[in-house]
């Protein structure tokens, strides 16, 4: 049921592309929706702080049992290689609302995920439980807090209905809200299933909403693929700033927008090693943490082949122009990652043999199994953590060639500590959160949020630092919780 409230008034420019691209369809209404979590802060952005003092209605909104004035809610479709694989998929759990212009008149989508069936939920219930709604929630307000790019979490609803997975467990609801909902795969559903003149039409639509600065290029559709690039590769480097490891990066969870999407099976690394993996269905390793940036590019290549006869109707001629772009990636990509190690350890003018430093303190901590937060946190407050790594006479040489290098520095430490977070949401922490919050106890869910808003703040005493249960990086899974 729409509500004519003209305060929560939504656009609906992705309604206008063409039939192909998505389905008509509203949320199956739930019978007793309870309003769990309400961002208060993202609200007041998107200017719908209105609902702060009715939780009643904030609950009916998002849960979809009333909708926004204006609203047209429509299921996206689009494909996507899975783990290598192409796939057709498309919005099987969630709905787009529309879009929100925030205080600064920035559009941004408005999705409820877990809202009901769609034609493309390919034989699911629609539904999502409760727990794996608040993981997204916990975590890309996480990354909010940590200064990566990320989708936001603005509200979860109990549903007040039961979904049946391995277990029975409580159903949830999460608003999510992001700049766009557009994927790498969009571009294959549109490029396989969708007539070219339409695709034409959708693609004209991406640039126009979300890179207008491109419009007068001389080959729009090559800067486009060429500001995705960045985009991505300034994303990762980001996720390689704080130990992020997504899990599975198939292009269907590739942004087109450069933010972090779907919070599928991700964790954070503990102890430092590039090969760590966690999420379950990664058995070869392709998602790796130190993986992720290689992943990138061949998911660029994927998303570059489905624009080639836009940039040039001679195929072979667009092939050269695309891979030309792509040829720069792991330049551009070395030249970023290093320019942010560096920050890590507080060299702000560097020099060539400064990669040296790096890639020998990431050989110690690889060699000692150091934390990878801690052992940075502690180099940014000038004072050893009691681990091995410290203790170490390899690293005591390191750590003199270090001090030595960054006495002429200006700065140091207040550049580490601007770019090393004290603070990232453990993984043991975020199961436990979970597990007592969908059980209705959110003190320690509150107390990760707290502690993440503060990620920055290094007032605080060295043995405050997380510790990690010993043993548990080495049997702990993610899922890609449903």
């Amino acid at each position: 049921m729409k509500v004519n409230n003209q305060k929560f008034s939504l656009l609906n420019s992705y309604s206008t592309l063409p039939s192909c691209f998505y389905e008509k369809i509203e949320p199956t209404q739930v019978k007793n929706p309870k309003l769990i979590y309400f961002n208060k802060s993202l609200a007041k952005k998107l200017k719908l702080d209105f609902l702060n003092e009715d939780s009643l209605l904030a609950a009916n909104y998002f849960s979809g049992n009333l909708l926004p004035y204006n609203s047209n809610p429509i299921a996206q479709a689009y494909a996507g290689h899975q783990f290598g694989h192409f796939t057709m998929l498309g919005d099987g759990r969630a709905i787009l609302l529309g879009e929100q212009k925030d205080l600064n008149n920035k559009l941004y989508d408005i999705q409820l995920k877990g809202s009901g069936k769609t034609s493309f939920s390919r034989g699911g219930d629609g539904r999502a439980t409760l727990s794996s709604m608040l993981r997204e929630y916990i975590i890309s307000e996480s990354m909010n807090y940590l200064k990566i790019p990320t989708s936001r979490s603005l509200a979860i609803i109990n549903s007040g209905e039961k979904v049946y997975r391995e277990s029975i467990s409580n159903g949830g609801i999460l608003t999510r809200v992001s700049s766009s909902h557009i994927r790498f795969g969009t571009f294959e559903y549109g490029k396989h299933f969708c007539s070219k003149e339409d695709f034409q039409n959708f693609v004209d639509y991406v640039i126009n909403r979300h890179y207008p600065e491109i419009l007068n290029n001389k080959s729009p559709y090559l800067e486009l693929l060429k500001v995705i690039m960045k985009k991505h590769i300034d994303l990762v480097v980001g996720w390689m700033r704080v130990g992020f490891i997504h899990g599975v990066m198939n292009t269907d969870n590739m942004s087109i927008t450069g933010e972090t999407i779907d919070y599928g099976p991700c964790a954070f690394i503990n102890t430092y090693n590039p090969n760590t993996v966690f999420s379950s269905i990664d058995r070869n390793g392709r998602y790796a943490f130190g993986n992720q940036y290689k992943i990138t590019y061949w998911n660029l290549t994927v998303f570059a082949g489905t624009i080639l006869s836009f940039i040039d109707s001679d195929r072979d001629k667009a092939i050269k122009l695309v891979q030309k772009i792509l040829n720069q990636f792991p330049i551009e990509y070395s030249n970023q990652w290093y320019k942010m190690m560096y920050k890590k350890i507080g060299i702000t003018s560097p020099i060539e043999q400064d990669k040296v430093l790096i890639i020998n303190l990431l050989k110690l901590m690889e060699t000692y199994k150091s934390d990878y937060t801690n052992t940075f946190a502690s180099l940014a407050l000038n004072k050893p953590y009691k681990d091995s790594l410290f203790m170490s006479d390899e690293f005591k040489i390191w750590e003199k060639n270090w001090k030595e290098r960054i006495k002429n520095e200006k700065n140091s430490y207040k550049i580490m500590q601007m770019n090393n977070p004290i603070y990232i949401p453990r993984n043991h922490l975020i199961e436990l959160a979970l597990k007592q919050a969908s059980n209705g106890n959110k003190d320690k869910f509150d107390k990760i949020l707290n502690l993440m808003s503060r990620t920055y703040d290094y007032d605080i005493k060295l043995d405050e630092l997380q510790t990690v249960p010993k043993g548990f990086d080495e049997s702990y899974k993610t899922f890609c919780g449903t």
